[in-house]
């Protein structure tokens, strides 16, 4: 131990966990592990360095990093951040304890986690929301253990196949090791069918179905009908929402649904290659008590100042837990904060501006597509920032086209499709030199 002398735990710890656990080394504590997988040779670690070293380190890493103008969507889009939401999240009066049990010394989370929640339930229309979940994945997994909980007896759900392929793999994992069964809805002009829905409805058996609000084609999905279809058998409707786009198309409560889910990312959090994220929840108020994580609410202390507390905290902690609503114990604290500086700042708006400003360009780069001869309209259905074309061409090449030019778009989405999208920041500009490339590397 004398080479690590910051280790909490000395050779008599070790030696009393090894007889407990009853092996002989530390290394056999990994002997599941294929022996290909385990690292044998030291470890490639450069010597101290200074701190200008350090820096001039990193400097030559990042510059190994080529950026890329990013036309693709699919659940994580670059909008813009505000340069002052960064600043106001290292703020200190948000930094305080990071589980507010404590509120006399937690007033800066309890405040931020109680406005989010109140953003959030302004954008879906619902009743109620959560203080956040990791991220949307993992919220419509959530989901639908609300919905088996809410109808007992049941154990089947149903999942629409034009949700993003993440989210119904993640769904797919949660419901695997709760023995639940899931089934699918077909599209229907790349949108989810009512009338699917309805001939599986008969049989009684769901507890819900997901539906996207818009979904991986970019489609701004109709749903009239679905919500009294779903009441009629006696089961609930989920939406999983792009929460921004909320500002400009119908809420989840206006479509009638009972629980929201999504990801708050496209919310001003950058795309970080891949996270971290927000998954957020919200639902009417007959289903608060399944509701996972905790809900923050307001009150007055004995001076008569506004002050925040834990009005409601369903965690495995506190809890039997074969009861417990969720296998979450933590929210995305940090990320939370981030989407409510981002939405106080934006206000309605400024998110219904950031929608025109992308649906402008995606209108101006699907018609710069189209005009190129290479591509062909795959729906006719209305879209905000992200579209689906057909096409001919070998989609790799394609990729790999954009990628030398400098952008990364073109996802593969099967049976000839691809798709793009193009927030408020991308130009005109950048879309003309991204369909150069194109006609450059593929017309003939």
């Amino acid at each position: 131990m004398a080479s690590f002398p910051y280790f909490p735990h000395t050779e008599g710890d070790i030696s009393a966990m090894l007889e407990r656990t009853g092996v002989k080394a530390l290394d056999d504590l990994y002997s599941d592990v294929p022996s290909k997988f385990l690292h044998k040779e030291p470890l490639n670690l450069p010597e101290a360095m200074s701190e200008q070293q350090v820096r001039d380190f990193f400097e030559k890493l990042l510059a190994k990093d080529a950026p890329l103008a990013v036309f693709a969507g699919q659940g994580a889009y670059d909008h813009y951040t505000p340069a002052v939401v960064p600043y106001i999240c290292s703020r200190s009066e948000f930094l305080t304890a990071y589980t507010p049990y404590q509120c006399e010394i937690s007033q800066g989370t309890l405040r931020y986690i109680f406005e989010f929640q109140s953003m959030i339930c302004a954008l879906t229309g619902l009743d109620v929301s959560n203080a956040s979940v990791y991220d949307g994945p993992t919220a419509a997994a959530e989901a639908v253990r609300m919905a088996i909980a809410s109808t007992k007896g049941r154990q089947l759900v149903l999942l629409s196949d034009a949700l993003l392929p993440h989210v119904k793999r993640v769904v797919a994992t949660y419901a695997k090791f709760a023995h639940l069964g899931i089934d699918f809805l077909p599209c229907e002009g790349g949108q989810t069918s009512l009338e699917a829905l309805k001939a599986k409805l008969e049989s009684g058996l769901y507890a819900c179905a997901i539906v996207p609000s818009v979904n991986r084609f970019g489609i701004v999905e109709d749903h009239s009908g679905f919500a009294e279809a779903l009441h009629g058998a006696g089961a609930l409707l989920v939406e999983y929402c792009d929460p921004s786009t909320l500002a400009v198309v119908k809420s989840p409560a206006e479509w009638g649904a009972d629980i929201a889910v999504g990801d708050g990312q496209s919310l001003g959090i950058p795309l970080n290659f891949g996270g971290p994220y927000v998954g957020f929840m919200a639902c009417t108020k007959p289903l608060m008590r399944k509701l996972p994580g905790r809900i923050v609410g307001q009150t007055t202390d004995d001076s008569g100042r506004r002050v925040f507390v834990l009005t409601l905290q369903a965690r495995e902690q506190h809890i039997r837990r074969e009861k417990a609503t969720s296998n979450i114990c933590s929210n995305e604290s940090l990320m939370a904060l981030w989407v409510s500086v981002y939405l106080s700042l934006m206000g309605p708006e400024g998110l219904k501006e950031v929608n025109e400003k992308s649906h402008a360009a995606a209108l101006y780069l699907r018609s710069r597509l189209l005009s190129t001869g290479l591509f062909e309209p795959a729906f006719d259905a209305p879209f905000i920032k992200e579209f689906v074309l057909r096409t001919g061409l070998d989609t790799k090449a394609l990729r790999a086209c954009l990628q030398d030019a400098g952008f990364f778009g073109a996802i593969d989405e099967g049976e000839g499709l691809v798709s793009f999208c193009a927030t408020e920041k991308r130009t005109h500009a950048e879309i003309d030199a991204l369909v150069a490339a194109i006609e450059k590397t593929f017309k003939v």
